[in-house]
């Protein structure tokens, strides 16, 4: 990742409007390009370990960088960050790549109502295998665990409030999520080193997509 990329971000967050979009496309264009570069990179790397993900197309893992603004109170035309959903199904990996806000996530985010039920069924159904999962050193180690934006107060409804997973069938979102700082994201062998961080999400990517194979 070449530090131009970042510093087009804190410049687009200074100056979202078309106008000076427009007049600086080609910093764009360069920094997109440095970011499909890393990303192909990095699905390389993932490949070694999770071989599907060997068949994903950079190209369209990367989001688009125009925000829709038709239901929002924001109305700047464009997001001050780049975010790649690298993989097939429901459960993948994520990298956003921001000034000071970049990340490396995975799992499964804002599922409709009866997917978000089978999944709560297959944690409830098969609690040691799900428990052992997020209780691996090294997912704890990058990731400490899940995160618990959403979690409902209570136990949705068609669960035992006693259950063993009750806490973690309060989650809406089964997402782990871990800052990775600015010298992290530009260092050369960056890519290895998220594919490294990735592979301890394996397990729980693999999970969370069996009851939708």
């Amino acid at each position: 990742m070449e530090i131009s990329t970042l510093n087009f971000l804190k410049k687009l967050e200074q100056n979202n409007n078309r106008e000076w979009f427009n007049e600086h496309k080609k910093l764009f264009t360069a920094a997109r390009e440095d970011v499909l570069s890393f990303v192909e990179e990095l699905i390389r790397e993932i490949a070694g370990f999770d071989k599907e993900i060997g068949k994903v197309d950079a190209q369209k893992s990367l989001f688009r960088i125009y925000r829709d603004t038709r239901f929002s109170h924001n109305k700047d035309p464009y997001k001050t960050n780049f975010g790649a959903n690298i993989g097939y199904r429901n459960a993948g990996y994520y990298l956003n790549i921001q000034p000071k806000q970049s990340f490396l996530a995975g799992g499964i985010y804002m599922l409709e109502n009866d997917k978000l039920k089978a999944l709560r069924k297959e944690i409830s159904g098969n609690a040691e295998a799900f428990q052992k999962i997020v209780d691996e050193e090294s997912f704890r180690r990058y990731f400490g665990g899940l995160s618990e934006e959403g979690k409902l107060k209570r136990v949705p409804a068609g669960f035992e409030k006693e259950d063993p997973m009750a806490e973690y069938l309060k989650l809406k979102h089964f997402v782990a999520v871990r800052p990775v700082s600015d010298k992290e994201l530009l260092e050369k062998d960056a890519p290895k080193k998220f594919a490294e961080i990735y592979r301890s999400l394996k397990p729980l990517k693999d999970f969370l997509n069996a009851p939708f194979l």
